[in-house]
């Protein structure tokens, strides 16, 4: 029953309190100043189960929450973002930036051009899809949260059970076409803003293509790889019509209620860990962005699996932050 701590559970450092019928896990007893390798191993575990995982109140500062990422598997970094004479707040590459401060910490206009391009984070996404390299965990820390009855919570869709409930012939369409979704940033920052971002042309973007139906090689299961970076599909048979509709289709299916779940942001130092090939999530609706900081910094680790390149070359270059917006403001 979710909300309850499971003890019949092969873990053995960790207490884990499910948060939803399907997917996504409370975890306790994990000390992030001494993890040990089993400990580890048993996040990972929970991680393969569960999606996503909560630790509440974590000891972790910006050293040791890249130093603890990096035990996940290598980093992903800001450089490229760089660009424009942005600066970051703080001294870690590693650390993207997921709040509303600028360089002086101080609260971004919410009709500023960086504002308009975050609201395409208030759609179910996979970070990074837009990148010829995947994610696989992403590692999302609270630094400093406005009052919670503001809102600002993260919410998660389940992505693999909403694979196994789709109509039995739509399945057999999907497996039978194989089809490859094309994935750029510039299409979630248009949904999000259309009217800013109406001269933006996302099909002019970089494309990272990955296949929608992908193996979870962690859990075995099939998933739907989709989200709001999802440009278009290709295969035989497909047609702009046609990709327009399915993608659709499956981003509505996979984003019902009954596969979603809202998770509020209690503490500094909360940590929402994951798997970016089995979940989507989104940033959630939120009043304060005018009056309250709100500073959360992310960990990204690259996909190491079978399908982490999914069909792009690996000399293919990461797309910078101005790649998706020549047509546009500069943010």
């Amino acid at each position: 029953m979710p909300g309850l701590v499971t003890q019949d559970t092969p873990f053995k450092t960790i207490k884990v309190k499910e948060l939803h019928p399907t997917f996504g896990a409370e975890i306790e007893g994990v000390d992030f100043d001494n993890v040990s390798d089993e400990t580890l191993q048993e996040i990972i575990a929970a991680m393969a189960k569960y999606g996503f995982c909560v630790f509440r109140r974590t000891s972790l500062t910006d050293d040791s929450h890249v130093a603890f990422s990096k035990r996940l598997g290598e980093l992903d970094n800001v450089k490229r973002y760089l660009q424009g004479g942005r600066k970051l707040r703080y001294q870690h590459l590693e650390l993207f930036d997921a709040g509303n401060l600028d360089e002086n910490n101080k609260i971004i206009d919410p009709d500023s051009p960086r504002a308009h391009a975050n609201r395409g984070n208030g759609l179910f996404h996979v970070d990074s899809s837009f990148n010829p390299r995947r994610a696989g965990f992403s590692l999302l820390r609270a630094v400093e949260i406005p009052p919670r009855e503001t809102g600002g919570n993260t919410d998660f869709a389940d992505s693999r059970t909403a694979w196994d409930d789709l109509p039995e012939d739509l399945k057999e369409e999907l497996l039978a076409h194989d089809y490859v979704g094309a994935h750029c940033m510039a299409q979630s920052r248009k949904l999000g803003s259309p009217e800013y971002f109406k001269e933006l042309r996302p099909e002019e973007s970089p494309q990272a293509r990955h296949k929608i139906v992908q193996l979870h090689e962690p859990s075995g299961r099939l998933n739907l790889y989709i989200g709001a970076h999802l440009h278009h599909l290709e295969g035989e048979g497909m047609t702009p019509e046609k990709s327009a509709e399915l993608i659709q289709k499956l981003n509505r299916h996979a984003t019902q209620d009954k596969y979603t779940v809202s998770i509020p942001w209690e503490n500094p130092g909360d940590l929402i860990i994951w798997d970016n090939r089995c979940v989507l999530h989104r940033a959630g609706k939120w009043s304060g962005a005018a009056q309250y900081k709100r500073d959360l910094r992310r960990t990204t680790v690259h996909d190491d699996g079978s399908s982490a390149w999914g069909l792009n070359p690996k000399d293919m270059e990461m797309p910078g932050f101005y790649s998706w917006n020549r047509a546009a403001v500069r943010v």
